[in-house]
């Protein structure tokens, strides 16, 4: 029986499951929503915090609901800007947490 070298072994599941690239990604997105809302909102942004990005959908917690309904009637508008600031489409809506 043939032993694998280990370091082929982690590539060929890193190559698979492409699991540090999207973490790599989503804190990225992350990052650049933090910074859109801090633009977009000034010290408001203090209330809201993205908190992660899955399938697209970024999900971020708000402390109060009137931030939240800042972000829903500017949602294209962050939308737009996060996708900008990374260079490639990564975020399509925003799911937010009153």
């Amino acid at each position: 029986m043939p032993f694998t070298p280990i370091g082929d072994t982690l590539r060929e599941s890193v190559a698979k499951k492409g699991s540090l690239n999207h973490q790599l990604e989503s804190v990225g997105a992350i990052d650049a929503a933090e910074n859109v809302l801090k633009e977009l909102f000034g010290d408001l942004a203090a209330a809201a915090k993205p908190l992660f990005l899955k399938n697209r959908t970024l999900t971020v917690s708000c402390a109060s609901s009137a931030i939240a309904q800042e972000i829903r009637l500017n949602q294209v508008k962050i939308v737009e800007k996060i996708n900008e600031k990374l260079g490639s489409i990564e975020v399509d809506r925003i799911r937010y947490l009153a």
